[in-house]
């Protein structure tokens, strides 16, 4: 995906992956770890942490017997300014449009 801001909400559109990524909130853990809860199996959950590393959310440790998986906290804060963006803007929307409804509910009723 070529922009990296629709690969990371794109990555959490799905329940499983945010599920693993509120497990991972708590510290690094191993994909073992990750899939026992999930009732998956451990090719299943490594297909969902792809899509999780390819998004840039996660990273994993150098390839060896033991793998751990981490948080990439700071691959949020792309997400975060552009949601803020957006409430902002739906704010100011919403504090014009309050305005205008006041303004135009003093205004006598045309004939």
């Amino acid at each position: 995906m070529a922009d990296p801001l629709s690969a990371k909400f794109s990555a959490l559109s799905d329940p499983t992956r945010r599920a693993i990524l509120a497990r991972l909130a708590l510290g690094e853990t191993t994909l073992s770890d990750l899939a026992q809860p999930l009732a998956m199996s451990t090719p299943g959950v490594a297909k969902h942490l792809d899509v999780l590393e390819r998004a840039g959310l996660i990273a994993r440790g150098a390839r060896s017997v033991v793998r751990p998986v981490r948080l990439q906290p700071e691959a949020f804060a792309e997400m975060s300014h552009w949601i803020d963006a957006c409430r902002q803007h739906w704010e100011g929307s919403f504090d014009r449009l309050a305005a205008h409804l006041a303004a135009t509910a003093d205004e006598p009723d045309a004939p």
